[in-house]
């Protein structure tokens, strides 16, 4: 049976919006989970195909920890984007603020 276009990761949103849409409010958790939930689901779904599964099998816990921060370190500071022109997300983000820095009001010294 083919999955219908919208995957289940976008479900969460859909009913988010479903019930902002009829004023009700979610009988668990607080307003917007629904949201986070999808994102996190997605992230969890990342981690399982790229570090888990390809390095099973796995000979305790401390194996998984230090697999899990090694693989956060490439994922936020190594791997390229392609989506920000392949560039790492934090050097991307380090210069967007560096590029975005607030500016004194005009007439005000520092």
């Amino acid at each position: 049976m083919r999955r219908p276009i919208e995957s289940t990761q976008y479900t969460s949103f859909t009913f988010t919006a479903h019930l902002l849409e009829a004023r009700i409010d979610a009988s668990v958790g607080t307003v917007g989970d629904a949201l986070e939930n999808a994102l996190m689901e997605s992230q969890i779904g990342l981690h399982k195909t790229e570090l888990i599964k390809p390095r099973r099998p796995w000979h305790g816990l401390a194996g998984v920890e230090l697999g899990t921060a090694e693989w956060v370190d490439w994922f936020n500071n190594h791997r390229l984007h392609s989506a920000i022109g392949d560039t790492p997300p934090h050097e991307y983000e380090t210069n967007h603020y560096a590029q975005h820095q607030p500016q004194p009001a005009a007439g005000v010294n520092a």
